[in-house]
């Protein structure tokens, strides 16, 4: 599965990376940075915007004993990690 990233055309107000709510969080940090940006715009399978994962929230999250490197963003997205 190749990484897709697009950038954000018709969600008013959400502006950056569109990238696949599947994507893990090491990959999402690799990207952030290589592009030099504060947060994602998360879509689904259907390319529909699902929300948006801010670069503070992954930094904090990948610090905390719950990381694993096979958490997805879209597990991000349902709130804190036990």
């Amino acid at each position: 599965m190749g990484t897709r990233v697009t950038a954000v055309r018709d969600e008013p107000g959400a502006f950056g990376p569109r990238v696949r709510d599947d994507m893990t969080v090491e990959v999402a940090l690799s990207l952030m940075a290589g592009a030099r940006v504060d947060h994602l715009v998360l879509c689904d399978g259907d390319d529909q915007s699902t929300g948006l994962v801010t670069l503070a929230r992954l930094a904090v999250l990948s610090g905390s004993p719950a990381y694993t490197d096979r958490i997805r963003l879209r597990d991000v997205l349902g709130g804190p990690l036990a």
